[in-house]
Formats: C-alpha cells, sequence, structure tokens
C-alpha cells in the first residue's frame, strides 16, 4: 500500500473484524504496563498473568480441566497474531514490528482490546510481495511463529500439562480461521486479488513446520489432525474442523 503509513495500515486491517484490530494510539507519556498490559518477551520468564487467564477461562467455561483453558487460550491467542499478521500482509502490503518486546497483552480483556502496539508504529523490514509468496511466508512465520507461539507454547505447557501436537494443532486451526474471515471478506469486496495472495501465503505456511501435518487442506476447507478440547466443555461439542468429526 504504497505511501500509506504502517499505522494508516493498521486502521484499514482492522476493517477485516475485531480479531485483526490492535491498539494503537496512546497518551503522551502513557506506559502499557499501568494498564495491566504485560510484554509478550515476558510471558516466559514470568508466566503468572498466563496462569491467570488459564483458570479464568476454565472456570468461565464450567470446566475443572485447566488443560482445556490451556488450549483454547493458546488458539485464541494464536488466532489474534495471525489476524495481525496475516491481515496487514494482505491488506497493507508488510508487517507491522510485531515483536515480543513490542507488542502487549492484557490477560483479562477480549478482542479487540487485549493486543497493544504503542506508538509510534513502524513497519518491519520490507514489502510482503505476492509474487513470492515463499519469502512472504518465511516472514509470516518468522514474526509469528518463532516470535511468539514457540515460546507462548513453552509458557503454557510450563502452566499446564497438555500435548504439544494439540497445541501446534490448534495454531494450524487458528491460522485457517483467520485466514478463511480474511479471504471471505476480500472476496465480498471485490478484492479477488487480496483473497488469492492470502491464500497463496496460507498454502506456503502449511507446508513447513509446525504447521505441517496439523491438518490438511482440500476443498476450500481445513480439517485438523487433532482436538482442541472443547468437547470436554460442557455442552461444547465438537468444532467444525476437529479430526473426532
Amino acid at each position: 500500500m504504497p505511501g500509506t503509513s504502517m499505522a494508516e495500515g493498521l486502521r484499514r486491517v482492522a476493517e477485516a473484524g475485531p480479531f485483526f484490530a490492535v491498539r494503537t494510539a496512546e497518551a503522551p507519556g502513557e506506559e502499557p504496563r499501568a494498564h495491566g498490559y504485560v510484554p509478550f518477551a515476558e510471558l516466559c520468564a514470568d508466566p503468572g498473568p498466563l496462569r491467570a487467564r488459564i483458570t479464568t477461562v476454565a472456570g468461565r467455561l464450567g470446566t475443572d480441566e485447566l488443560r482445556v483453558g490451556a488450549s483454547l487460550v493458546f488458539q485464541g491467542l494464536a488466532a489474534r497474531l495471525w489476524s495481525l499478521a496475516l491481515g496487514s500482509a494482505v491488506l497493507a502490503g508488510t508487517l507491522p514490528d510485531l515483536s515480543p518486546e513490542r507488542l502487549w497483552w492484557h490477560p483479562d480483556r477480549s478482542a479487540p482490546d487485549e493486543l497493544w502496539l504503542p506508538g509510534p508504529v513502524s513497519a518491519a523490514d520490507g514489502p510482503v510481495s505476492a509474487a513470492d509468496p515463499g519469502t512472504s511466508a518465511d516472514r509470516l512465520r518468522a514474526a509469528v511463529v518463532d516470535g511468539h507461539l514457540v515460546p507462548l507454547h513453552r509458557a503454557v505447557r510450563s502452566v499446564c500439562p497438555v500435548s504439544g501436537q494439540l497445541l501446534w494443532g490448534n495454531a494450524g486451526s487458528a491460522l485457517f480461521g483467520s485466514y478463511r474471515v480474511l479471504r471471505d471478506g476480500c472476496r465480498a469486496r471485490g478484492r479477488a486479488e487480496a483473497a488469492d495472495t492470502a491464500s497463496a501465503l496460507v498454502r506456503e505456511l502449511f507446508r513447513e513446520p509446525p504447521l505441517h501435518g496439523t491438518g490438511t487442506l482440500a476443498g476450500g476447507g481445513f480439517t485438523r489432525r487433532s482436538c482442541c478440547l472443547y468437547y470436554r466443555v460442557p455442552g461444547g461439542g465438537l468444532c467444525g474442523d476437529c479430526a473426532l468429526a
């Protein structure tokens, strides 16, 4: 999106839905920590806020199985990260700087208010090119998987014993869910080229670990090879992409 600032690009990305939005505005000198936010970089060293969120989610769902809360918290955060990154790549043509030191999370809030990227918002190096989806997917993988999901995966499992394979299945499911919302929104607005770019990026992301093997892309849909444990929630049932279905 030539001539468009990263902040303006993020405002356009947010139009795709609340999961694609991130808080950027702040008063001069305003400190995210004063409002209960913590940087992602601290979650491995001090998983206390993550533990609190997992406990809260399990309680709200009416289950005493912390692994269910852990699974769904990880999936929700993965969906937010994928939405923000994939939406920026497709709709803004670049990625914001989402480094763990820059991106803040609030354990007691939900989309769109739980993520804060304090200004000034800067773009990561280089544009995302539809002509080179492999390289662009590598940049997305580095920003989301390496930068956030790998340490988050480790932090969640330090709080609660939950299958590592299950969590990566959640990451794959979260990516496809974010992609489907973005793809369908682009098509509805007559932006077929943007929808095709999203499709190419997602195919590339699923070619490499840790998402490779987490599920099957076919017929415009996704079927995962694991279960997020939502069926363990009273009245929960099975998700549409569940292996158990």
